[in-house]
């Protein structure tokens, strides 16, 4: 993978690109709501095991193109499902098995936040990234506007130990994801990437769900809403982006665009669960969005000096 994109892009890419950050995150903030949808129907592990299967059954005529390109070698193909294994199965996975044993989404999502930091905190080690009190200041802000957004909404309450374990777990393991794309430096074909990761997430996740779940599937048209929203947004638009973002940019400034997935993640509830959205979750907004403009200015003037 490159660090930087291309030294040419027609006017329409350049536009895309601009705004694939915010496409991301607001697809990815819609992923709460519509999993709430539909988890009245289905059991987590259950749901994507049957959510990785679906992403990939929608893939799969994508590899019938010209120029399909498949991972280049054994380091290629490992690096592919080592990302997938821990996004697919470490991130989501630990963080629905968090709130089934008893964590609050909103005590999920402060433990999520944490990511830039401690992406920030690893990346001079990692990927030689550097950093400045300009940037831990953004991150901060950052952090506490999440915890505002989601204290605005009541959302926290006590944790069981094993569901706290499981949570940051999955923090660490989206880090070490974000980590290891900057890392290892290989550019991959985002449908073969994402069938790869999708095939390593349902392999493991499918005899999980079938040893711990009773797999019973509700089909009912909100169960449908969700897992299109969800296969579709979220596995293949989402992913695919996040990982073309890492890429082509700085690791600590792409993970500071989670900080927005709290609150775009209440105003979608608003709109599609009726969820109430106050004053103090709109000054959380702002909090957030102030700490990732800072996180990108700051990291902008590390890598044009």
């Amino acid at each position: 993978m490159t660090d930087a994109a291309p030294a040419q892009e027609t006017p329409v890419a350049a536009a895309f690109w601009r705004a694939a950050p915010f496409i991301f995150v607001i697809l990815w903030a819609g992923g709460y709501s519509f999993a709430k949808l539909g988890l009245a129907h289905i059991e987590p592990l259950t749901m994507l095991a049957l959510r990785y299967a679906l992403a990939v059954l929608v893939l799969l005529p994508f590899l019938l193109r010209r120029g399909t390109r498949w991972p280049s070698g054994p380091r290629h193909w490992g690096a592919v499902v080592v990302t997938g294994f821990l996004i697919q199965c470490v991130y989501f996975g630990l963080a629905y098995l968090a709130m089934k044993r008893g964590m609050n989404a909103g005590t999920t999502a402060i433990i999520m936040s944490l990511q830039p930091i401690v992406v920030a905190a690893l990346a001079p080690v990692v990927v030689g990234a550097r950093g400045g009190r300009g940037l831990w200041g953004g991150l901060i802000l950052g952090f506490l506007g999440a915890v505002l957004v989601i204290l605005s909404g009541h959302a926290l309450g006590p944790s069981p130990l094993a569901a706290t374990v499981f949570a940051m777990m999955a923090l660490l393991g989206m880090s070490s994801a974000t980590l290891f794309e900057k890392w290892h430096g290989m550019k991959t074909d985002p449908v073969t990437g994402g069938l790869i990761q999708y095939v390593t997430g349902f392999l493991v996740l499918m005899p999980a769900a079938w040893a711990s779940e009773s797999m019973t599937i509700d089909w009912q048209p909100e169960l449908v809403v969700s897992l299109a929203y969800l296969v579709i947004a979220n596995s293949l638009v989402s992913i695919g982006l996040y990982i073309a973002l890492l890429q082509r940019g700085d690791a600590t400034r792409i993970s500071a665009l989670l900080y927005l997935v709290p609150p775009l993640a209440m105003i979608v509830a608003w709109v599609l669960l009726r969820e109430p959205v106050t004053p103090l979750t709109l000054a959380g907004f702002a909090m957030s969005a102030s700490g990732v403009y800072l996180v990108n200015r700051k990291t902008a003037q590390v890598e044009i000096g």
